[in-house]
């Protein structure tokens, strides 16, 4: 009666084995990685040679290389062997065509790693930062609004109307016209393509107005794609920071969390993370007298913008219309320019800014064009006794030559530092922000402090799993220790899943962990009780078995099935530590209804199965 057919115990078995085989990567740890990733995705095999040179030169003899899905990676034991490395290699090989960092990687054996994977650890037990990044909404609602202002301009040129001011003011487009007939024509050929603008008119003395603003939905909108675009371009920054397991997500309608663990270079990350420089590439306007005096009276003619040079601080006039922006640039890498030998920036722009450069170029072959670098710098500064913050827009002209020829695809931009031209590289590789954000809060948490919540959790794990065993065994004896084999079961393959699906395990994650202990054994205490009653009913051994599984089981499913619901609510409208905790408790739940139910019978059924009197321990 007893008694699983050969099948299931089979299975029993092959779940047994995979769980062991993919929890197993966990027991081996990290090593220190110095990580060397190819731009175009080819690992050149004269960058091996060129790192185990640089290594020999740094003092650093017998360094173990591995090369995984091609990137070429140098293993260290020791935090200071890993950091003297990286120095060494980004020295030795061209930022153009590698990208280095510091990273992680399992220790497993070659053969494990091949299909099994360790579970990732968080940012609370690996260490590393935490920001809270704010989106600011009003300055992309205006950005939004002043891309319509060139449109106005270039509409009322093409219907060859003058003297008309076009700009963004009071938080609106605005058009000023000097008669009506004016006003009344252009406000047709200015809604004919503005679907998402609401149009109004006014007069105020001589003047006639067109005023315009984003429609309610068409504001919601924007706001919806700056926060995802501002989230994918902070991933990309920080995957050129080389950072294991990052966590980049959406809090609130505003709001965006970055956590990086294993981050060792917080101040690098800060400066990556909240940077906003970019680039604009401009016609050149008037001589060199026109700018000094447009410099002396502070004002502009029309269709000029007035800009400073870097290299001296001189006065240009550059036009008011844009080539290109640093949104149009789809990649980008530092190098030297290979005639004056200083930094420079090369570019490679997407279809549509390709397009817009090589027209602009060939009308203008023989004149100036301008490169404009563009920062937000963010301050703050004590205003009646408050600390306010203060934001500085500067646009600075870095460069500017003559077009020798028709641009494209790719061409190069001089004038900045060498350090400045590798981080403006990264940002225009990783993508322009949308909308500005601001570093609203952050925290750093050390990599003994994380050790330390390793420890912590690992010891009330073990601790909770010796103290139900030690129960089970007292109370049910044979049982006991079936139901304690179960739980030591459950807890390996908790493990595996998360390895399997490549889980972060968090602190909450191992509170989940923890409560599971404590609720596997909840299904073996129903049945045993349920086997207990049948014999003091008068029932055999093998019917009391058979009925305190089949009995048990409608109540058991519907503990769990509840439990389980409880969890899956707690993911979906939970945060990062609410989501992990949910994450370990649904696993822990569904392998805990396996182990418990099909595992501890299948132990039962051969221990039991065979033995119509047996007396029962339990």
């Amino acid at each position: 009666m007893n008694k699983y057919p050969l099948w299931k115990y089979v299975l029993l078995a092959v779940v047994l084995l995979a769980g062991f085989l993919f929890a197993l990567p966990n027991l081996f740890g990290d090593f220190k990685a110095v990580q060397v990733t190819p731009r175009d995705g080819q690992l050149d095999p004269s960058v091996r040679f060129t790192v185990v040179e640089a290594l020999k030169e740094a003092g650093l003899s017998d360094v173990e290389l591995r090369e995984d899905d091609n990137r070429l990676l140098a293993l260290f034991t020791r935090d200071d062997d890993q950091l003297k490395a990286r120095d060494a290699i980004d020295n030795a090989l061209e930022s153009r065509q590698n990208i280095i960092a510091m990273n992680l990687v399992s220790a497993a054996p070659a053969w494990l790693r091949s299909f099994a994977k360790p579970m990732y650890l968080g940012l609370d037990l690996r260490g590393g930062v935490h920001f809270l990044m704010q989106v600011d909404m009003e300055a992309t609602i205006k950005s939004a609004e002043e891309r319509y202002v060139s449109d106005w301009r270039r509409d009322l040129r093409e219907q060859r109307i003058r003297g008309v001011s076009v700009g963004h003011r009071n938080d609106r487009i605005s058009a000023r016209f000097r008669s009506a007939e004016q006003r009344d024509e252009m406000y047709e050929v200015f809604r004919r393509d503005a679907f998402d603008l609401d149009f109004d008119t006014r007069e105020e003395g001589e003047f006639f107005y067109i005023d315009a603003k984003l429609t309610e939905l068409a504001a919601d909108e924007e706001k919806r794609a700056a926060l995802q675009q501002n989230i994918t371009t902070l991933r990309n920054r920080v995957n050129e920071l080389g950072v294991a397991e990052p966590i980049v997500v959406q809090q609130g309608l505003e709001q965006i969390v970055i956590q990086l663990p294993g981050v060792q270079d917080p101040a690098r990350a800060r400066e990556i993370l909240g940077a906003t420089a970019t680039l604009e590439y401009r016609l050149v306007e008037g001589t060199a007298a026109d700018w000094y005096a447009a410099g002396n009276s502070g004002t502009a003619p029309a269709g000029s913008r007035l800009y400073t040079q870097r290299l001296d601080g001189a006065p240009i006039l550059l036009s008011q219309d844009i080539i290109v922006t640093g949104d149009q640039i789809k990649d980008a890498s530092s190098g030297i320019d290979q005639q004056s030998g200083t930094p420079a920036v090369f570019v490679n722009l997407d279809g549509k800014g390709a397009r817009r450069m090589q027209a602009v170029t060939a009308e203008n072959v023989g004149n100036l064009m301008a490169v404009v670098y563009i920062e937000n710098l963010i301050d703050y500064k004590e205003v009646d006794g408050e600390r306010v913050k203060v934001t500085e827009r500067v646009e600075e002209v870095i460069n500017s030559a003559t077009i020798r020829d028709v641009l494209s695809h790719r061409f190069q931009t001089t004038g900045l530092g060498a350090d400045e031209a590798a981080n403006l590289a990264l940002l225009l590789r990783a993508g322009a922000l949308k909308a500005p954000v601001e570093i609203v809060e952050e925290r750093t948490v050390g990599p003994s402090l994380g050790a330390d919540n390793i420890r912590q959790g690992f010891l009330s794990a073990v601790a909770g799993l010796v103290l139900v065993l030690i129960f089970m065994a007292w109370y049910y004896r044979v049982f006991g220790l079936i139901a304690g084999a179960a739980l030591v079961v459950n807890l390996i393959l908790i493990v595996a899943v998360l390895s399997t699906l490549q889980a972060t395990l968090t602190m909450p994650g191992i509170a989940g962990i923890v409560l599971t202990t404590g609720m596997a054994v909840d299904a073996n205490v129903l049945i045993f009780e349920r086997i207990r009653e049948e014999i003091r009913a008068g029932s055999t051994v093998q019917k009391a078995i058979d009925a305190g599984y089949e009995k048990a089981f409608s109540t058991i499913a519907d503990a769990n099935i509840t439990t389980l619901i409880a969890a899956i609510v707690l993911f979906s409208l939970g945060t990062g530590p609410i989501k992990g905790f949910a994450v370990t408790l649904s696993i822990g739940i569904l392998t805990s209804m396996f182990t418990a139910i099909l595992g501890t019978r299948a132990l039962v059924n051969l221990v039991y199965g065979n033995k119509r009197g047996a007396k029962l321990a339990i």
